[in-house]
Formats: C-alpha cells, sequence, structure tokens
C-alpha cells in the first residue's frame, strides 16, 4: 500500500481507502461486512470513510463496535437528515450531531469531520464557526467539505479567523470528471486533498454489468438496499463504451477496476480513493490498485474508449 499526505496536516491516509455508504450496517451481513473491513486493515488501509446518516447511525455504531479505534483514520459526515427536526449545518446540529457520532463510534474524537454537503438555510460563518470549535475543543481533528461548488468553497476560504478544510470529497471517475474543472485546482491551491468517492462508477467500471444484459446476482445494481443510485450509470450506451476499456486493462495485466482506480490516482491532488466492497475479495482486487502508473498512451487510450459518454 502506498500513502499520501491529506492537506497540510500530518496524516497521511492509504491510497485506496474504505467506505462504507449502503453497505456496512445495513445492505451487507454483518460477518460479511466484518470480513471486508478487517481485511482492509491487514492490507494496509488506514482510511475508513462513514457518516452518521448511513443507515442513520447505524453504519458509525457497526464501526464503533467492531473496529479497533487505533488501528485508522477515521472519518464521519455531517448533514443529511437524522430525523425531520434533526438536519443541516448550524452550530446546533453540528455539535449535537458530532456528540452523536463520537457516542456510536465509541471514540473521544475523528480525525476528519465533513460537510455531507453545502447548507443553503445557514449562515456560512456560523457553520465555519461551529467546526472551528469542533476541532479546537478537540473533537475533530480536521476539517473537510464534500461536493461543495467551487464559489461556496472560496467563500469559505475568504472567511478570517477560522480552521482550514484539509479535504475535499468529490465523485471522480473516469465517467464522472466535473471536478477536474474547477474544484481540484482551486483545492490543490489551497493545501485541499481529495478523498473520492464512486471511483469505479458504482461498479460499472469493473465491467461486470454488461449491455443488454440483467445486473448479476449479487451486484449493487441488483441489491434492492444498494440500487437506488446507481441507475443513471446503467445505460446502455456508458455499458458499451466501459466494455471498450477492458483491452486496456487486458494488455496492462491488471483488472478494469485496478485500472479505474489508477487513473484517479493519476491526480497527485487525490490523497484517497474511496472503495465500496461486499466481499473481501473486492478489497484484496482494488487495494492492488496503489502504486499503479499509468503513461500517457494509456490515459489516451482511455479518452478514446469512453468517448462522449464522460461528464465533464
Amino acid at each position: 500500500m502506498h500513502y499520501r499526505q491529506l492537506g497540510t496536516t500530518d496524516l497521511h491516509v492509504s491510497e485506496i481507502s474504505l467506505g462504507s455508504w449502503l453497505t456496512y450496517g445495513t445492505g451487507v451481513e454483518q460477518r460479511q461486512a466484518e470480513a471486508c473491513v478487517h481485511r482492509a486493515l491487514e492490507l494496509g488501509v488506514n482510511l475508513i470513510d462513514t457518516a452518521n446518516a448511513y443507515g442513520t447511525g447505524a453504519t458509525e455504531s457497526f464501526l464503533g463496535e467492531g473496529v479497533d479505534r487505533s488501528s485508522y483514520v477515521l472519518a464521519t459526515k455531517v448533514f443529511f437528515p437524522m430525523s425531520d427536526d434533526d438536519k443541516g449545518l448550524s452550530a446546533a446540529q453540528i455539535r449535537k450531531q458530532l456528540d452523536a457520532s463520537l457516542q456510536r463510534l465509541r471514540t473521544d474524537y475523528v480525525d476528519l469531520y465533513q460537510c455531507h454537503r453545502y447548507d443553503p438555510d445557514t449562515p456560512l460563518e456560523e457553520t465555519m464557526a461551529a467546526l472551528t470549535e469542533a476541532v479546537r475543543s478537540g473533537k475533530a481533528r480536521h476539517i473537510g467539505f464534500s461536493e461543495w461548488s467551487p464559489s461556496q468553497i472560496q467563500a469559505s476560504l475568504d472567511l478570517p479567523a477560522v480552521e482550514r478544510w484539509s479535504s475535499s470529497q468529490p465523485m471522480y471517475s473516469m465517467l464522472w470528471r466535473r471536478p477536474e474543472g474547477k474544484v481540484i485546482p482551486l483545492c490543490e491551491a489551497n493545501g485541499i486533498s481529495q478523498i473520492v468517492f464512486s471511483p469505479l462508477g458504482q461498479g460499472v467500471l469493473t465491467g461486470k454489468y454488461l449491455p443488454g444484459r440483467p445486473p448479476p446476482a449479487g451486484s449493487r445494481a441488483a441489491s434492492p438496499e444498494m440500487s437506488e443510485f446507481i441507475g443513471f450509470l446503467t445505460d446502455d450506451k456508458i455499458l458499451e463504451a466501459v466494455q471498450r476499456v477492458r483491452p486496456i486493462a487486458d494488455g496492462l495485466g491488471v483488472t478494469m477496476a485496478q485500472l479505474a482506480l489508477a487513473w484517479v490516482l493519476r491526480q497527485q491532488n487525490v490523497a484517497s480513493a474511496i472503495i465500496g466492497a461486499t466481499r473481501p475479495g473486492q478489497v484484496e482486487d482494488n487495494i492492488a490498485a496503489s502504486g499503479l502508473r499509468l503513461d500517457d498512451d494509456v490515459l489516451q487510450a482511455v479518452d478514446a474508449a469512453l468517448g462522449d459518454v464522460v461528464w465533464t
């Protein structure tokens, strides 16, 4: 496993990190989930990403009960509803939800506390002041955001006397390249690293979904619990383009998943790529992408294969 510095912090995180959205504590049976987490830690993963909203607290509880807190860098998030009255990024909510997350995670602090989205209903000054309080109280070591726009990021950077961001968590993959336009350059200029989610396009970039065929049994797209957000990526035109990437991976002697992960990690501003594994074998395959470097010919071949199905 290779490691990269997270922003300007003293944290060095594994190039491949383990996510828990739609999986642990919810969509995957507990024994299987535990096997995935423990195998990841054995192979050098040191960053686990979660959120209070995943399973409405169930995923944080799973991690708190089953994983040695001292063995990994812990990242969680706040914003999405936990009840009809508990949502957003007000100071009161940040205090309340951080304490609740710490209780479920059975820890005194998180390494990275992230705003799951931007809250247009709360003044940015209030949000940043509450996050600053969280860091200075010792309950969070560092702060980050997920899926903020460039203007929102810049506005937060312009505020005086608040804690600075360490991370950005955008969706980013061979298929979804929008962060390359403004978010990555802005973050890079301000010492903020990317921890990217869905680098495998929710599994589409593994090549297991074939055009004109039903999703394979046991896959995310075949699961009632985990298929809600994958639909827009399973259009036959996209699946046909993804199959054109297969010969490129074969020529390198790697799996399609490894190629897709190496593709996002080609960006030096990407500190880590989050994977979502339902089986230990997937963890092993994905982790083998760490340290894999792609030359320009390969990158050009990927662009040619995907053509106009890429979002920029």
